[in-house]
């Protein structure tokens, strides 16, 4: 799927647009705001979460160039403020096109318009999967599956316990626990602030891929 920004060049151009960059670590967005327009995201990514009343949180989605947000394009169709949190999980460059200017954009850009779609039915897609890893998958396979997910070029993942139980939904104390299994049993090895893992094969036959 070619990226969502490039077709939205002639009418953002239009728009005096402005590339913005954002801190690692800034909230993009929170629960109850309005949505001041069409994400565009050019590096980095942004992490989609949402918190339930319990003060469990997890992880619905990512978005990176090309991607589309969920929450910013409900909120754009319905006139309704966000859900769910919006974190910069890196260092971003962002631009934000007014709502009026994606509306004309959707409504005169047939190629947009069905990227767009082809993009949102895709994040479906990958909701349906999280939901089915929630219910229906036990931990250690949710587990593996975000370690793989996780890992750079490296093999190696630079995330805390409590990023990873956030990742998948669950708790601190759960992750810790089945992250020293999966070491005494050959797939991962840990030094501080780091996990490397040892066994793809093995990670990806937990995660129930082979």
């Amino acid at each position: 799927m070619a990226p969502l920004c490039r077709n939205a060049g002639t009418i953002m151009d239009r728009t005096n647009r402005n590339r913005t960059t954002i801190t690692k670590g800034t909230h993009l967005f929170r629960p109850g705001q309005d949505c001041p327009g069409y994400v565009v995201v050019h590096e980095g990514a942004i992490r989609v979460s949402l918190t339930a009343e319990s003060g469990r949180e997890i992880v619905l989605y990512r978005v990176r160039p090309g991607d589309v947000c969920l929450q910013t394009f409900s909120a754009l169709v319905h006139g309704t403020p966000y859900t769910a949190e919006g974190l910069a999980e890196t260092d971003l460059v962002i631009e934000i096109v007014p709502p009026q200017a994606f509306q004309e954009l959707v409504a005169s850009n047939h190629a947009f318009r069905m990227r767009l779609f082809g993009a949102v039915a895709d994040r479906f897609s990958d909701l349906e999967r999280l939901v089915e890893d929630v219910a229906l998958t036990g931990i250690p396979a949710r587990l593996a599956r975000a370690l793989l997910r996780l890992a750079d070029a490296d093999d190696a993942v630079n995330v805390r316990h409590e990023a990873l139980a956030i990742e998948i939904g669950s708790a601190r104390e759960v992750i810790s626990r089945q992250l020293a299994a999966f070491s005494r049993s050959g797939l991962i090895s840990g030094t501080r602030g780091v996990i490397h893992l040892v066994s793809r094969p093995g990670l990806h036959s937990v995660a129930g891929e082979f």
